[in-house]
């Protein structure tokens, strides 16, 4: 790779991390704090490196990360080599790569020294950094007496890295590189031309205590129109969740009240009686579905499958953000997100393998073997297969970002050797446990289903209902997004739990009111299109995430855009079978209870 095809900031993306060593004490959330005196060395590691926007149109050219001592980039090392840093699985799977780096810095030292880092090849013109300008900032926290001497001990509690482009010219800038030049330009026909690479390292004396020094980085970005957009989307949310529950509600009693009167009366012996019952269908039909409408779908073992894969998704979603809400994730421990999550849905196996057998139990499955063997293979086969045919890709371009072949093993290991047993043992369970019955008889023959208007069809309904919850989550998804490809850090969880639950609620209500209509409409079938109608919501991601494509990025590379567009569809599918189990519970919850207060015979 080319200097040339990198963007004028990527070399903000080498992420020059200052992190203090751990201590023998320990505390949560975060790492222990490590005291330094003057002149001690603080150790400063270096990661992938990462691209970022350019700065023509702010538009990102690449989602491909390289590691920072990649042979391309001729960064000198050091003089024993660099060495990695122990990382969480959550941090190799999202592309750190931590090692060590030739910088040295002294506690409370300033330095400006230069020297050689490497040789760039490069046919393109550009600006090139070659200076990092590093502030370290420190926090002094006591005094100690060795011997005769006063020695002052400090903490580091702030890192800024400024790159810059310096043209120092074919002399080597000495002790001191701290002067002002022109930028280096970059152009073809420099092959061979010598560039010196530099740092300075200023410290700076600051008021920030330890336990506060990441709230300058965790900072949320245009808070005021955050929190606007966040207000307005709760105020239609509630309006509308306040408004189905009103129509149902009224609707609802009206409707049974009418039917269990009208179930008084001998209609053999009153006169006008079948003109009531002709008002009451004409009114609502959804009594007249009664001995259909907890008919067995079709393929109910993969729609219990998928169930029990949501509600698996469920739960993990809900404790991680509540982890995270409550500040057990810190920033310190990287990947620490993405390792409880992957922690979380193995060991919370036994919840989908549970809710799956359930679920198809109750639909009188009788093909339980393979609803056991289905459940923590189906869905996490699928997810694993994407994701590893994806890691081929950054395989192929050498990139930081691929994943070792064995964290592969490892996480197939977590997998067969927690995941599916757990799995097993909550099929085992939810098999033994008594099916739930129907509140209402099963006619043995299946009533004809007469057409309905267009927008309770398959396609419109999916569509309609989809969109509502989407909106729910829009904004908070894309700073999320910016997350991801901008490798910003994201702490916003207080926005993201209100998010969620406003999802959930909205998913639900949009997703009753199309059962509710369909059942008036006197189509039963209702367990698969309220599935597929709140499932539609992932679709609508990843829709967001191709006018993303188009607006935000501008991939350069063909492997760079089949990345984009497999991760995103990855993540729409996990998000579809979310939503979607939303949807299928609180149309079933619904269901039952309107079809149980109303007198049968």
């Amino acid at each position: 790779m080319r200097f040339s095809e990198l963007p004028a900031s990527s070399a903000i993306g080498a992420c020059l991390l200052a992190l203090p060593q751990l201590a023998s004490a320990f505390y949560l959330p975060g790492v222990a704090p490590t005291s330094y005196k003057q002149g001690d060395i603080v150790p400063l590691y270096v990661n992938s490196v990462k691209p970022g926007p350019g700065t023509s149109n702010n538009r990102l050219h690449s989602v491909i990360s390289y590691d920072y001592y990649n042979p391309a980039f001729q960064f000198c090392k050091p003089s024993d080599g660099p060495q990695p840093i122990s990382e969480s699985l959550g941090s190799i799977l999202f592309g750190d790569r931590i090692m060590t780096s030739p910088f040295q810095l002294q506690m409370r030292e300033n330095q400006t020294p230069g020297f050689d880092l490497g040789m760039p090849n490069d046919d393109g013109t550009a600006w090139f950094y070659n200076h990092y300008e590093i502030e370290v900032e420190y926090h002094q926290v006591k005094n100690k007496v060795v011997g005769e001497t006063e020695q002052v001990w400090s903490r580091v509690v702030g890192v800024t890295v400024r790159p810059e482009s310096r043209d120092y010219g074919s002399d080597a800038p000495g002790a001191d590189c701290n002067f002002v030049t022109e930028p280096l330009v970059l152009h073809e026909g420099m092959e061979g031309v010598n560039v010196q690479f530099t740092y300075s390292v200023t410290w700076i004396e600051s008021e920030t205590a330890w336990a506060t020094r990441w709230d300058k980085y965790l900072h949320v970005f245009d808070p005021k129109i955050h929190w606007f957009w966040l207000v307005d989307i709760a105020v239609v949310v509630v309006i509308l969740i306040l408004t189905v529950m009103s129509i149902l509600v009224r609707t609802l009693k009206k409707d049974i009240a009418r039917y269990n009167r009208l179930d008084e009366f001998d209609l053999d012996d009153l006169n006008g009686t079948s003109a009531i019952e002709e008002g009451v269908q004409e009114d609502s039909g959804w009594k007249l579905v009664h001995g259909d409408v907890f008919r067995n779908p079709p393929r109910p073992l993969l729609l219990s499958v998928l169930l029990g894969n949501g509600a698996q998704l469920f739960v993990m979603a809900g404790f991680t953000i509540i982890f995270a809400l409550l500040g057990f994730l810190s920033p310190s421990n990287r990947g620490s997100l993405g390792t409880i999550m992957i922690l979380l849905y193995t060991v919370l196996g036994s919840v989908g393998g549970y809710v799956s057998a359930r679920v198809y139990k109750s639909m009188q499955g009788d093909r339980w073997k393979m609803n056991i063997a289905l459940t923590p293979v189906l869905v996490p086969g699928i997810v694993f297969s994407s994701f590893f045919l994806l890691n081929l890709f950054l395989w192929i371009k050498q990139s930081s970002g691929a994943v070792p072949f064995t964290t592969m093993l490892l996480i197939i290991c977590i997998w067969f050797v927690i995941s599916i047993p757990l799995s097993f043992g909550g099929s085992w369970l939810g098999f033994r446990s008594a099916a739930i019955e129907p509140p209402v008889r099963t006619n043995q023959i299946p009533r004809q289903i007469p057409p309905g208007p267009t927008h309770l069809k398959p396609i419109p309904s999916m569509f309609i209902v989809g969109l509502l919850p989407f909106a729910a989550i829009f904004v908070e998804l894309y700073f999320i997004m910016s997350s991801i490809w901008f490798s910003r850090i994201y702490y916003m969880f207080g926005f993201l739990f209100v998010c969620y639950v406003l999802m959930i609620l909205t998913c639900a209500a949009v997703t009753i009111l199309m059962v509710y209509f369909l059942l008036c409409s006197e189509n039963y079938n209702w367990q698969w299109r309220a599935f597929l109608a709140a499932g539609m919501t992932g679709g609508y991601i990843f829709l967001n995430s191709l006018f993303y494509l188009v607006t935000k990025l501008q991939l350069s590379s063909l492997a760079g855009a089949v990345l984009y567009i497999g991760y995103s569809a990855l993540i729409s599918v996990l998000f579809f079978i979310l939503s979607g189990s939303i949807g299928y519970f609180a149309s079933w919850w619904f269901v039952r209870r309107i079809y149980s207060s109303i007198k049968i015979d």
